[in-house]
């Protein structure tokens, strides 16, 4: 899924997640809290998810506020990932400017001893995030561009369905 998100200046920010969850809670996904990602979200915790599937010719958008998930469900889930992406988790300062690759090689390393030592360690920046949807729009492709959208949104009397122009 594509995660949106906005800057200080309020311009969006794009980039592809793996949703790992979807429950009545939200549309879950996962980051580093210290990322650029995960400060824009502290900073305006709104966001939106874009799924694409061209092979089928549909989208799903989702819009809507973003909560935290617990400590609980962040160690979870980062213990559930593999143990090279866990180092390279723990190793990371995401998105900060890297000298060289030898650089980050050795603080992958290190992160690998320190997993091996505690296998039950848990980045401690490492968090899980929901997207608490108030808008979800399905858009199927149509040859003649005579697409078909179908937007849901939620109010205080539940969600109302409303079909769109393409």
């Amino acid at each position: 899924m594509t995660l949106s998100t906005s800057d200080l200046t309020g311009a969006p920010d794009a980039r592809t997640l793996i949703l790992k969850d979807l429950d009545e809670q939200g549309w879950w996904f996962a980051t580093s809290a210290a990322s650029i990602k995960g400060s824009q979200l502290a900073t305006h915790p709104v966001a939106a998810l874009t799924f694409y599937w061209p092979q089928v010719a549909r989208q799903v958008r989702v819009r809507g506020h973003v909560v935290t998930g617990s400590a609980e469900r962040s160690a979870a889930d980062f213990r559930s990932r593999g143990t090279g992406a866990r180092a390279v988790a723990l190793a990371s300062r995401e998105s900060q400017p890297l000298d060289n690759r030898s650089a980050c090689a050795r603080a992958v390393a290190d992160a690998e001893r320190q997993l091996a030592a505690d296998p039950d360690l848990a980045a401690p920046s490492w968090q899980v995030y929901a997207v608490v949807a108030h808008t979800v729009e399905f858009w199927q492709a149509d040859k003649d561009r005579q697409h078909v959208r179908v937007q849901y949104r939620h109010g205080e009397d539940g969600w109302t369905r409303t079909l769109l122009w393409p």
